[in-house]
């Protein structure tokens, strides 16, 4: 594994622009950075895919485990969500993907960080832009990607259906992450409709979701979490609906940071994970806090030796904490990458490396692309 310096395209902005990137940079600089890039050997591309296939087997028997011993205050889940969730898993509901974190130095096994497996994002950098910069900068290489015909595919099984396709309003990354998605249900010969959050109807006397146009909702992609569509207006109907979103409630149980203990308790010692507890104690004053639903980062703290080193700022913890042994994330030169391994229709089928100069990864942690020698 190698972090090399990069020539960036004299008009990389219009480039990442004209496949969706429009949200390549931010106050503070880039956050689309082709000035470096990776380079990974097959080995190391093989063992990160096959990490995430693992784990992702494993998270699949945690949450069974969560439902069959009925874990649902130890994950923090509401009991107004047990149903869904219950109902959700006994009809096998149809997942799409997900996207594993994970540290990774090159020489040990790739370890678990957490599970974006509700509403990850990063997508279209990691599908789209990083293969059109490998075709002009790196032609004769490999990537470790195929995202973008994994997800044609995937959705293949809804012909002759609709899928409604929501976000929430005046949120570029998000909506242009819904976009592509929709692009890709599209390819796959799927009917598509759009609908914001905001705009999701009720219709009583039918007992269904409905857009604005007053079309039935009964295939939804959604890209906003299912603790919050439970605090919505409309959340007192999402049970007795007769919807099916995507991705389903039982990926509630993946998304919860929670699942890291429940993890290290099913399988401890194995390879790919890190020690994860419900509280600190036994890891001896060196741990990551993590709040079992923040996102991007927020509300997480780096202790050692029972002090906090790193920090960041947010609005989650009420829900409460899970504490993780720290991972050995290599060191370039003071940039630290992690890697996201996305999983399409259960199986492993891409790579996207976002880093930082700190230790947690945040939402304005760069994207730096890769290739395969």
């Amino acid at each position: 594994m190698r972090r090399l310096p990069q020539i960036p395209r004299a008009d990389w902005q219009a480039q990442v622009e004209q496949v969706g990137l429009n949200y390549h940079s931010h106050e503070e600089g880039p956050y689309w950075d082709e000035s470096v890039c990776y380079e990974l050997g097959g080995e190391e591309v093989n063992a990160l895919e096959q990490a995430a296939n693992t784990l992702h087997q494993l998270c699949i028997e945690a949450a069974g485990a969560v439902i069959g011993r009925g874990w649902w205050e130890r994950m923090g889940i509401t009991e107004d969500a047990v149903p869904g969730i219950v109902r959700s898993w006994e009809q096998d509901d149809f997942s799409l993907y997900g996207r594993f974190d994970l540290g990774y130095d090159g020489d040990g096994e790739p370890k678990l960080l957490e599970y974006n497996a509700d509403t990850p994002t990063a997508l279209v950098e990691a599908a789209v832009a990083q293969w059109f910069w490998l075709q002009d900068t790196h032609s004769e290489a490999d990537q470790f990607n195929s995202i973008h015909e994994r997800l044609i595919e995937a959705w293949r099984r809804w012909a002759g259906k609709t899928v409604h396709f929501s976000s929430i309003k005046d949120h570029p990354e998000d909506e242009q992450t819904v976009l592509y998605l929709r692009d890709t249900c599209q390819q796959a010969g799927v009917e598509t409709r759009s609908v914001y959050i905001e705009d999701l109807g009720w219709e009583a006397k039918q007992k269904r979701f409905v857009d604005v146009d007053l079309r039935p909702v009964e295939l939804c992609f959604k890209l906003y979490p299912w603790e919050w569509l439970w605090q919505e207006e409309f959340g007192v109907h999402l049970v007795e609906a007769n919807v099916q979103f995507i991705e389903p409630t039982w990926k509630m149980l993946l998304s919860n940071k929670g699942i890291l203990p429940v993890l290290w308790e099913l399988f401890p010692g194995h390879p790919n994970l890190l020690p994860a507890f419900d509280e600190a104690a036994p890891l001896s004053g060196d741990y990551i806090r993590k709040p079992r639903l923040s996102r991007e980062g927020s509300n997480v703290s780096w202790v050692e030796q029972g002090v906090p080193v790193e920090e960041t700022g947010g609005d989650y913890g009420e829900e409460g904490y899970v504490y993780q042994a720290p991972a050995s994330l290599p060191d370039f030169d003071g940039h630290r990458p992690v890697f996201g391994v996305w999983v399409i229709d259960h199986e492993a089928a891409g790579l996207g490396i976002r880093e930082d100069q700190r230790r947690i990864t945040s939402n304005l942690s760069r994207f730096v692309p890769h290739y395969i020698r």
